[in-house]
């Protein structure tokens, strides 16, 4: 049998071969080599029908859509007189997913996080996406304030081109905060604003409450305490410049340094209602919180509406 060889490499889609292929009507298209795609996804990507001119050009155009699907890690065009043959390798699928040293998370609860990155059993296996599921897995452990977790992969190859994909991880100390600095009080103690944050310096309970175990979800929860703070007791403008986070060359001890801009205080000079009102002027203003004459209150505006 006679054929004519064409092959693309991914990154320059060169035809080679010792001459180019003489444009001919395509009487058949056969694939070779699929195992879980179905032919039927391969045709509806092929941008070659049956009667369409085959030519070098729609060669390297159809090896170019068909690696740009993901499914295949090596595509190559065969012709035998006017069948085209597509050879195809499929990437393998993805059947298990397990985790070994894994308790500072639910197993779900990483599952979902890796799905939405691209990697759950059944997709199709790539080592790219991998790394990005591993780069996914110790974002996950950074928001716990776990900087020392390390993880590495396994990949182990199963029959019917599958693979089982097993992440070993050390979880590490959690990294406890040193040292918590806010810059730019002025109006209020430090010491006072600090018992505002639920995230502290280690006392002799921490072992308990866990208050010294930094988060970044906690810290989140921290500047709006402390925008609430400054806001319930007249700092209308008050906002938080900066924070910066640092952590030691051994990853167990944490830095925090919040920077705020407190601005001016403000007094409320009248209190007005407006619109529509069922009830007389006198029977609403015995529900407001606020008067004049009063320092502004988010609590007090929110509890009044």
């Amino acid at each position: 049998m006679k054929k004519n060889l064409l092959a693309a490499l991914l990154a320059t889609l060169v035809v080679s071969g010792a001459a180019a292929v003489e444009p001919f009507t395509v009487r058949d298209i056969r694939l070779e080599g699929i195992q879980r795609v179905e032919a039927g996804t391969v045709f509806s990507y092929l941008p070659v029908k049956v009667g369409d001119t085959m030519t070098d050009e729609k060669a390297a155009q159809a090896i170019k859509t068909l690696f740009a699907t993901g499914f295949f890690k090596d595509v190559r065009i065969e012709i035998d007189g006017q069948v085209l043959i597509v050879v195809l390798e499929e990437r393998p699928a993805i059947a298990q997913i397990d985790f070994v040293g894994l308790k500072e998370f639910e197993k779900d609860q990483l599952i979902k996080g890796l799905k939405e990155v691209g990697v759950a059993v059944s997709r199709t296996f790539d080592r790219a996406t991998l790394e990005k599921a591993e780069q996914e897995l110790k974002r996950q452990y950074l928001s716990r304030g776990r900087y020392a977790a390390t993880i590495t992969t396994t990949i182990t190859p199963l029959d019917r081109n599958r693979v089982a994909i097993n992440f070993n991880i050390d979880e590490g100390e959690t990294a406890k905060i040193r040292q918590i600095n806010i810059v730019g009080a002025q109006a209020f103690r430090e010491k006072d604003l600090l018992s505002v944050l639920q995230q502290k310096t280690p006392t002799w309970i921490s072992w308990y409450t866990k208050s010294d175990q930094y988060s970044k979800q906690k810290l989140s929860a921290d500047l709006e305490s402390l925008r609430s703070y400054y806001l319930d007791r007249g700092y209308l403008e008050f906002s938080i410049e900066s924070t910066q986070v640092s952590i030691t060359p051994d990853k167990k001890e944490i830095y925090i340094t919040i920077s705020i801009n407190e601005g001016d205080r403000y007094l409320v000079s009248s209190v007005k209602l407006a619109g529509d009102l069922t009830l007389s002027d006198e029977e609403f203003r015995k529900v407001v919180k606020i008067k004049p004459g009063d320092i502004f209150s988010r609590e007090k505006v929110n509890e009044s509406t």
